[in-house]
């Protein structure tokens, strides 16, 4: 049995996309405020634990898949971005700059936990104001961690990305798998 800890439909279009349809989903609902000087990296893997951690104990004999995006620009880790203005700062930060964005994934079943942190490098090309703007109307930001998605009208963005494509998406597919693959 395979639950999916998220809310997230990317995630589980993500999962279907490789054949996967989980049995359950339960969200976890865990702090994701970051700690002070906490690195984008070492947030990213606590967030995916804890989300794992509050769903496990709810299904002791299913395999539980939990993950996380953040979107960093060096050690600073941008919002998932709930206003306008969010949306609007984040891009404006992304633009014209490279930019990581950390997939946090996290897997257990009867007591065993795995986890990766998959890596991806995007650069946004120079953004104009109009671009930004246009973006933020169409509401595409909401809840999306660096305010953007990829998957949507900001692959117009993307100058250079190096890494896992599904990873900016919301669940890096190639590690994800991996790590289901070795569930006993």
């Amino acid at each position: 049995m395979l639950v999916l800890a998220s809310a997230s439909p990317r995630r589980l279009d993500l999962l279907r996309q490789i054949g996967l349809e989980p049995d359950a989903i339960d969200p976890a609902n865990a702090d994701e405020t970051p700690r002070p000087r906490e690195t984008p990296r070492a947030y990213a893997l606590r967030i995916a634990a804890a989300k794992l951690a509050a769903v496990m104990p709810r299904h002791p004999r299913a395999t539980v898949l939990a993950a996380d995006s953040v979107v960093a620009v060096g050690r600073r880790i941008l919002p998932k971005a709930e206003t306008e203005a969010e949306a609007r700062a984040c891009l404006a930060l992304l633009s014209g700059r490279r930019h990581r964005v950390l997939g946090g994934v996290a897997i257990g079943c009867r007591g065993k936990i795995r986890t990766r942190l998959v890596e991806t490098a995007v650069r946004f090309k120079r953004l104009e104001k109009a671009e930004i703007e246009a973006y933020v109307q169409s509401g595409e930001w909401q809840g999306k961690a660096g305010g953007y998605a990829i998957q949507g009208r900001a692959a117009s963005f993307v100058a250079f990305i190096s890494g896992s494509y599904s990873n900016v998406v919301g669940l890096p597919l190639f590690e994800t798998a991996a790590l289901l693959k070795a569930v006993p």
